[in-house]
């Protein structure tokens, strides 16, 4: 492996975070504006109404996108260890 296929690499690796990230980040993003509209219309202004519902949300999305992610995953490993043995 040359200095070039490391930085492709690992310009892969960075745009996969990227990609199975921003769907779980797009719904906390989401609900914890959503939360703050409300607040700011009702003048309610508790702490915890805002981290229990974006909690909840997140981990609703990572249990529906998980299988997605695990695919994008195990297809990135494959290609990563078939490039390994090949050797470049």
């Amino acid at each position: 492996m040359n200095e070039t296929e490391i930085i492709e690499i690992t310009k892969q690796a960075l745009m996969l975070t990227v990609q199975i990230s921003l769907p779980v980040m797009m719904v906390g993003l989401l609900v914890g504006v959503s939360i703050a509209l409300v607040q700011a219309l009702t003048q309610v202004q508790e702490i915890t109404l805002v981290f229990v519902p974006k909690i909840v949300a997140i981990f609703v999305s990572l249990i529906f996108f998980l299988p997605w992610m695990a695919n994008i995953l195990i297809v990135f490993t494959q290609s990563l260890a078939d490039r390994i043995v090949s050797g470049g």
